[in-house]
């Protein structure tokens, strides 16, 4: 739709403006849930009829994109560049700033618009929500956002005692995925795909948990992470016994 598109460009175009004016492309990790928050409610508000499912989803992503939007603030806040972004400043020379245009907010807009792909293809469906199917996407959602928001509390507690430095976190939410965050937040936009097709939504809105999982499963989640946790103590045993993504009970020790 050509107005999601315009908000969601509109809504980059200005954090890019702010990260060249600060020098720290890092705000757009920032603007990333509050964008979806922004996008679905000009949605709501601009196009009705409002309905069951658009209400519901406005809200969840609200609850959603808010709580990231905070969490990904307070631990920005006051700190340089991420070294992700400074990297590519470096590599980028005296073109960081048309490539970081394409290649860090507008890419980013393409993504957020896959994922916004329920709210954006259910503007003018007003067909009555499946009970089940509605149900359902609440179930999956609550169980996303527990493990995202539940695991962000247990690693920011974690990080905060000095004794804990350079120490892996692996207990909590960690002890059955190394990387809970990351499954809670594709989890959440499976269940909000589910109340966008109990509303009448097609199911090409299933591109937008397909999109996040695999962004979070191959490019920008699990990968950068694993790698920088690669190096700390006790990692290998670490990985050899907790499932990457997936919750799943930890393999017993091999004998030895």
């Amino acid at each position: 739709m050509t107005t999601a598109a315009i908000i969601i460009f509109g809504y980059f175009f200005l954090f890019f403006l702010l990260g060249t004016m600060l020098r720290n492309n890092g705000v757009v990790d920032v603007g990333w849930g509050l964008g979806f928050v922004v996008t679905a409610w000009l949605l709501l508000l601009l196009h009705p009829p409002l309905t069951l499912a658009r209400a519901t989803m406005t809200l969840l992503i609200t609850l959603w994109g808010l709580r990231l939007f905070a969490h990904i603030l307070r631990r920005n806040l006051g700190k340089p560049e991420d070294f992700r972004y400074a990297a590519f400043r470096r590599a980028w020379g005296r073109w960081v700033v048309p490539r970081a245009f394409l290649q860090v907010y507008m890419l980013q807009g393409v993504f957020m618009y896959l994922i916004s792909l329920p709210v954006i293809l259910t503007v003018g469906v007003s067909a009555p929500a499946n009970p089940l199917l509605f149900g359902l996407g609440l179930a999956v959602f609550a169980c996303g956002f527990a493990f995202e928001a539940v695991g962000d509390v247990q690693l920011r507690t974690f990080l905060r005692d000095p004794n804990n430095r350079g120490k892996l976190m692996t207990g909590g939410m960690w002890r059955y995925t190394r990387h809970p965050n990351y499954f809670g937040e594709a989890t959440m936009w499976w269940g909000i795909f589910l109340i966008a097709v109990s509303g009448g939504a097609s199911l090409l809105t299933a591109l937008s948990p397909i999109t996040i999982t695999l962004l979070l499963l191959f490019v920008s989640g699990v990968p950068l992470l694993e790698k920088s946790m690669k190096n700390r103590p006790g990692y290998a045993a670490y990985a050899a016994q907790t499932s990457v993504f997936f919750p799943w009970f930890p393999k017993k020790e091999a004998s030895k």
